[in-house]
């Protein structure tokens, strides 16, 4: 019997399952950069690494903001790298944020009944590798009001896949593991921790990061959010 959920949030939430490089990637699409899945790929790697070790993302910055800063580290990589000229490559960047954001806002919305559906029935957490600002992205987008709580990486100093985490996550609920359920995006950062602590899971499955993960198949894979509602 399950008593209450524990909800991934980036991935999970804000993008129908579909890892955010793939996101990124359809902007830069849209705004019509011509470069190689390669070279995005290593903007997107470097830019990860530049903010998991420097502060450029403040508590108060909405996601907006937060994907102006990234697209600049990204754009800024590739303008230094010689891939783009400098002045194009700040102009994409913006346009590439702006995609990103409104492609976010649809998704939440599509999100937004299922959360108010379960948060009527379930005590619900979130748990997120994020960059110290989740909170405030959250309630840009109206969705804060449905979770208990947050445990977020950058705030506690651990980062998925450390079942740890997850673990922080249970015991903010106050019941046993096994009346759980996580929903994930990712098999290796939320569906494997997460069951290793003893909770059930339902993986939001759409388009991850590695083929490897892509090719596996397990019985708890949903293909939409909406799916949850039928399963629990």
């Amino acid at each position: 019997m399950i008593k209450g959920i524990i909800f991934d949030y980036g991935g999970t939430i804000d993008s129908r399952g579909v890892h955010w490089s793939w996101v990124i990637w359809d902007g830069y699409q849209a705004a019509g950069v011509d470069i190689s899945l390669e070279q995005f790929r290593e903007a997107y790697v470097m830019a990860e690494r530049e903010l998991a070790k420097v502060r450029h993302i403040l508590p108060n910055d909405n996601f907006h903001d937060l994907l102006v800063k990234k697209m600049d580290i990204e754009f800024g990589y590739l303008a230094e790298q010689g891939i783009l000229e400098a002045e194009y490559a700040m102009g994409k960047a913006k346009e590439v944020a702006q995609y990103c954001y409104e492609r976010t806002r649809q998704c939440i919305e599509e999100a937004r009944p299922v959360l108010e559906a379960l948060s009527q029935k379930y005590p619900m957490m979130l748990v997120s590798n994020f960059y110290g600002n989740v909170d405030s992205v959250l309630r840009d987008f109206d969705v804060r009001r449905y979770f208990k709580g947050i445990i977020e990486s950058a705030v506690v100093g651990i980062r998925k896949p450390n079942p740890t985490l997850f673990r922080l996550g249970v015991d903010a609920l106050e019941m046993p593991a096994e009346e759980v359920m996580v929903i994930g995006d990712s098999l290796t950062k939320d569906i494997l921790p997460a069951e290793s602590i003893g909770c059930k899971t339902l993986w939001l499955k759409a388009r991850g990061w590695t083929d490897k993960e892509d090719d596996t198949i397990r019985p708890d894979i949903i293909d939409a959010l909406a799916d949850v509602l039928k399963q629990l």
